[in-house]
């Protein structure tokens, strides 16, 4: 699904084949799920083959690595350069990279010696399909900023994502939505979360949960478009009275919600602030112009 015997990865300072990338059975990453990542889309624009926000997210993995003591000898506009670099010999227009920083073999609990970095890329449609998703409110809590680097994009979190998505699956849902540790509401297993009510639009604020580059320009799309939005701390009783609700991502991109716990939302979808969100969040990915009026139609 990932890659074939002819897919081009950048690996350890190289481009090689996929299926002749070897790693160490006694990384850091491995073991202990000590590494950090990105999730980036490329998209067949009018104006040709575009990385979106490519600046962003190497910043934040920059970010990422540093704050948990993983080194970076690594310039970021090169970085970005060899991304391009990966889309062309894999003959990717609108493709998923997957940059992913893991550290060198180590089985002690110290910080890492040093890194290895893997640029790959692959077709990959909207991680939450298409449709409206129904959701359910996890058993798991999001993980702790007590105790996590929460604003750091780190492997190891994402265990606490699987665990989350695999309960709500097993029960029947698409999606999961976890709750701080306090019980407010956090994110999705993988996206950042929106609820609108009475015109305006909902976010919780940073603290407990990931600072989405995609939450990030939901909120700039929001000012360009008049849309109120409030940063703030959420009760999951606002989100069953709620007008509607979405999730947003780089791999989901901007998905509407059907049903929290199955309790639908009040608006239909195509009636919803989030609806007008997912149509300009498409057209500036596309470096299509958007206006007000086109995205309410």
């Amino acid at each position: 699904m990932y890659y074939n015997e002819n897919t081009i990865i950048f690996y350890n300072g190289e481009f090689i084949k996929a299926t002749e990338a070897r790693g160490n059975l006694y990384d850091q990453s491995l073991h202990y799920g000590y590494g950090v990542f990105e999730g980036i889309r490329s998209y067949d624009t009018i104006n040709g083959v575009r990385i979106f926000k490519a600046k962003e997210h190497f910043e934040r993995m920059e970010f990422s690595a540093r704050s948990i003591g993983i080194p970076y000898p690594y310039n970021n506009e090169e970085l970005i350069d060899i991304s391009y670099e990966v889309l062309r010999r894999n003959n990717l227009k609108d493709a998923y990279l997957r940059p992913l920083l893991t550290c060198l073999p180590n089985m002690s609990l110290t910080k890492a010696k040093g890194a290895r970095l893997l640029i790959a890329a692959w077709e990959w449609g909207a991680y939450l399909g298409e449709k409206l998703v129904r959701v359910k409110t996890s058993s798991y809590r999001r993980i702790t900023p007590a105790s996590f680097k929460v604003n750091a994009k780190v492997s190891g979190h994402y265990v606490n994502s699987i665990l989350a998505t695999q309960e709500a699956k097993d029960l029947g849902f698409d999606e999961a939505l976890l709750l701080d540790m306090d019980g407010f509401v956090a994110e999705g297993s993988g996206a950042n979360f929106f609820i609108e009510q009475d015109g305006i639009l909902y976010t919780p604020q940073l603290g407990s949960i990931l600072p989405g580059i995609t939450r990030a320009t939901v909120l700039e799309l929001c000012h360009e478009l008049g849309i109120d939005v409030v940063e703030k701390k959420i009760l999951p009783k606002d989100v069953h009275g709620a007008d509607s609700a979405f999730f947003c991502g780089t791999a989901a991109e901007v998905i509407g919600i059907e049903s929290l716990d199955e309790v639908p939302f009040k608006k239909q979808w195509n009636d919803s602030l989030g609806s007008i969100i997912q149509c300009a969040y498409k057209k500036l990915v596309l470096e299509k112009e958007y206006r007000t009026s086109e995205t309410a139609a």
